[in-house]
C-alpha cells in the first residue's frame, strides 16, 4: 500500500495498492521533488471516471511503468472533485497547449509546480499515432536531465500566458434585453429539431441552458424558446440517458439521439435536471415532466443519501456482469448493471414481457450499439421505443391499463436488478453539489406539493450547517467522508449552499435559513469577491500551491460561482427588501457584459438571471 491508503477520497483509495509511489497533493510531495530534483507527474481524475479506471489498469498497475515513474518522477494523485482549485489550473494548461481536456488528466510539472507538458489519457504503449505512456516517461525524463533550461523556460512562459488577465475592465452598465433575444437566436441556430439538444454528438445535459430558455419564454412569450427546452427534456427522458428502472440520469449521451449513455450518474446532474424539469412543468402544465423530476428525486433519496442527511457524489459507470461474478480476474464493464437480455426480461415480467419488450425496444439479437470488449452479446439497452398511446394500438388494453402494467413490470425489474453487482458508489459528500440538491428537493416540495421532499432538503441543509460550517471563523468546508470534514470550501461551495438555503425559504422552511444564506453570502464576498472587476474568484488566494487565482466565466456541467452568485443576490434583494443586494448583482452583470454580449451561450445561467432582472423575478 502506498501513501494514498491514509486518504479519505474514494478516488485516491482506488490507487492505494498501485505499485506507483503515489503522494497526495501537499507539501510532503513538493519537498520530495525539490530535495531529489525530480519533476512531478500529476494525475487528476475522479472515482467514477471510466477512462481513469482504464489508465490505472493499463499503466498504474503495471510494475514496469510504475518503476519508470518511481525512478524519475514524484507522482501525485489528485481527486478533482475534492480539489477543483488544482484541477482548474492544470486543466487550463492542458486545454491551452493541446486544444482539448478531460480526465484522467496527466501533467508534468517542475518541482515548483509549473506545468511544462500535459494531456489526458495515454495508452501504455504508442499506437495509432498516439504517444504511449512508457515512451513519454522516458522522453520527459531525458529532457529533464539533458535540457533542463529549456523545460523550465517553457514552463515559466506558459504560466505567464495563462495568468494574463482576459479582457478589459468591467462595463459600467448592465447589458440590455437585446442580448437575451440574441442568445435565444444562437440556441435556435444550433438546435437539433429531430432529436432535441444542441449541436451533434456527444450530447451533454446542460440544464442551465434550458432554464434560460424557459425563463425567456415566460418573459417574452417566445414559444420557440420553450419548445427547444421541453423538446430536449422530453428526448432525454425517453432515451437511454435516463435509467428507466431505477430513476435518475446518466452523465451524457455518446450519440445525437440521447440513446447511448456514458453510464456514470453524478449528483450535480440529478439536481440541475430536477430543477429544469420542474421549471418546464410549471411553464407548460405538463405532468409528465413533473413526474420525471419526482422520479429523479426518488432515486437520489433511495440511493445517494447519507444516513446523516447529506447526499453522496456519484455512481460509477462500470460494474461486473452478473455471469462473471466469482470468475477469476473478471473485469468490470461499462453499463453492465443496466442492460437486459430478451429471455431475462421474460423471466422477470412474465405475462407482460411482450408489453415491456415493445416499450423498451428489447429484441432477441440485442440493441446495445456499443460493445468495446465483446461482453454484451444479445443484451439490450432500455429506452422508450414506443409511447403508451402507440402500445395501445397493438395491445388489447387502454392507456391507463398499460401504464399500470408497465409500472408493475418496472417494480419487478428493479427488484431483479438489485440482485446484480452494483456499480461503485462514491460516498463522499461535496458541499457545492449538496447545495444544488437541496435546492432541487426544496423546489420539488413546492411544485410537487410533497412534504417529504422538504424534509429531505432541510435534513441535508442541517448536515451542511452543523457539520460543514465552522464557527467562529465562518469557514465552510467542501468534503465530508467517513466522519472527516476536510478542504476549505471554494466559491462554488458557498454559492451553491446559499442557493439551497434560499430555495428552502421559498418552499416555506423556517426563517433561520434566510439568516444562514445571508451569513454565507457575506463570507463568500469576503473571501472571493473581485472588488475591482466584479464577480467572484474560484479561490481565496491563500494557498500558495495554487499558482493562478482564476475567475470562471463559463457555465459547464456545473454553473460558475459568479452565475449562481448573481441569482442569489437577486433573490436576497427580493426576500430581504435590501436594494444593496440587487445593486451588487447588477454590478456583476455589468462586469460580465462582454461575455454576455459576445458569447452569451457560455454563461446561460447568468443569462437566466439577466432575464429575471428584466422580468422582475428570480428563481421561479
Amino acid at each position: 500500500m502506498n501513501r494514498l491508503a491514509r486518504e479519505k477520497s474514494p478516488y485516491l483509495l482506488q490507487h492505494a495498492a498501485n505499485p506507483v509511489d503515489w503522494y497526495p497533493w501537499g507539501e510532503e510531495a513538493f519537498a520530495a521533488a525539490r530535495r531529489d530534483d525530480r519533476p512531478i507527474f500529476l494525475s487528476i481524475g475522479y472515482s467514477t471516471c471510466h477512462w481513469c479506471h482504464v489508465m490505472e489498469h493499463e499503466s498504474f498497475e503495471n510494475d514496469s511503468l510504475a518503476g519508470l515513474l518511481n525512478r524519475d518522477f514524484v507522482a501525485i494523485k489528485v481527486d478533482r472533485e475534492e480539489r477543483p482549485d488544482v484541477d482548474r489550473v492544470y486543466m487550463r494548461f492542458v486545454q491551452a497547449t493541446t486544444g482539448s481536456g478531460g480526465w484522467p488528466m496527466s501533467v508534468w510539472l517542475t518541482p515548483d509546480l509549473k506545468p511544462f507538458f500535459g494531456g489526458t489519457y495515454f495508452p501504455p504503449d504508442s499506437r495509432y499515432g498516439r504517444a504511449g505512456f512508457a515512451d513519454l516517461l522516458t522522453q520527459i525524463g531525458r529532457a529533464w536531465r539533458e535540457d533542463r533550461t529549456a523545460v523550465v523556460e517553457s514552463a515559466e512562459a506558459v504560466l505567464r500566458q495563462l495568468g494574463a488577465p482576459a479582457g478589459g475592465r468591467a462595463a459600467s452598465a448592465v447589458p440590455g434585453p437585446a442580448v437575451l433575444s440574441e442568445a435565444v437566436d444562437q440556441f435556435r441556430g444550433t438546435f437539433d429539431h429531430a432529436c432535441g439538444g444542441f449541436g451533434s454528438a456527444p450530447k451533454f445535459p446542460r440544464p442551465s441552458e434550458l432554464l434560460f430558455l424557459l425563463r425567456e419564454s415566460v418573459r417574452t412569450g417566445d414559444a420557440g424558446a420553450r419548445t427547444m427546452a421541453t423538446r430536449t427534456l422530453e428526448a432525454m427522458a425517453s432515451g437511454g440517458m435516463r435509467d428507466h428502472v431505477g430513476g435518475g440520469f446518466h452523465r451524457y449521451s455518446v450519440d445525437a439521439a440521447w440513446r447511448v449513455p456514458h453510464f456514470e450518474k453524478m449528483l450535480y446532474d440529478q439536481a440541475q435536471l430536477v430543477l429544469a424539469y420542474l421549471e418546464a412543468a410549471e411553464a407548460t402544465g405538463d405532468r409528465a415532466l413533473a413526474d420525471v423530476a419526482d422520479d429523479t428525486l426518488r432515486y437520489v433519496a433511495r440511493t445517494l443519501t447519507d444516513r446523516h442527511g447529506g447526499f453522496y457524489s456519484a455512481e460509477d459507470a462500470d460494474s461486473l456482469l452478473p455471469e462473471r461474478v466469482g470468475e477469476a480476474g473478471a473485469r468490470k464493464t461499462e453499463g453492465a448493471f443496466y442492460l437486459w437480455g430478451f429471455d431475462e426480461l421474460g423471466d422477470v415480467a412474465g405475462a407482460d414481457a411482450d408489453l415491456a419488450r415493445a416499450r423498451f425496444g428489447i429484441v432477441p439479437s440485442g440493441n446495445a450499439p456499443f460493445d468495446p470488449h465483446g461482453d454484451f452479446g444479445t443484451k439490450n439497452l432500455l429506452y422508450e421505443a414506443r409511447s403508451v398511446a402507440e402500445l395501445a394500438r397493438d395491445f388489447p388494453l387502454d392507456p391507463g391499463q398499460i401504464a399500470l402494467r408497465l409500472a408493475s413490470v418496472r417494480t419487478m425489474m428493479f427488484n431483479a436488478r438489485e440482485c446484480r453487482p452494483r456499480p461503485h458508489l462514491d460516498d463522499k459528500v461535496i458541499t457545492a453539489w449538496n447545495g444544488l440538491m437541496i435546492a432541487a428537493f426544496a423546489r420539488g416540495s413546492r411544485v410537487l406539493e410533497r412534504a417529504e421532499w422538504l424534509a429531505r432538503a432541510v435534513g441535508a441543509a442541517e448536515f451542511l450547517r452543523d457539520r460543514m460550517w465552522r464557527l467562529p471563523d465562518r469557514t465552510l468546508f467542501r468534503r465530508f467522508r467517513d466522519g472527516e470534514v476536510a478542504v476549505a470550501g471554494f466559491a462554488e461551495d458557498y454559492a451553491c449552499a446559499v442557493w439551497g438555503a434560499l430555495e428552502l425559504v421559498a418552499a416555506g422552511a423556517d426563517r433561520e435559513w434566510l439568516d444562514w444564506a445571508v451569513a454565507l453570502q457575506r463570507r463568500q464576498d469576503e473571501l472571493f469577491r473581485d472588488d475591482d472587476d466584479g464577480g467572484w474568484f474560484s479561490t481565496s488566494g491563500q494557498d500558495s500551491s495554487i499558482l493562478l487565482r482564476l475567475k470562471e466565466d463559463h457555465d459547464g456541467a456545473e454553473p460558475s460561482a459568479s452565475s449562481i452568485g448573481v441569482a442569489n443576490l437577486l433573490t436576497l434583494a427580493r426576500l430581504t427588501g435590501d436594494a444593496g443586494w440587487r445593486r451588487r448583482a447588477e454590478r456583476t452583470l455589468a462586469a460580465f457584459a462582454d461575455r454576455l454580449t459576445e458569447s452569451g451561450r457560455s454563461v446561460p445561467l447568468m443569462l437566466a438571471s439577466l432575464s429575471a432582472c428584466y422580468a422582475g423575478s428570480q428563481h421561479g
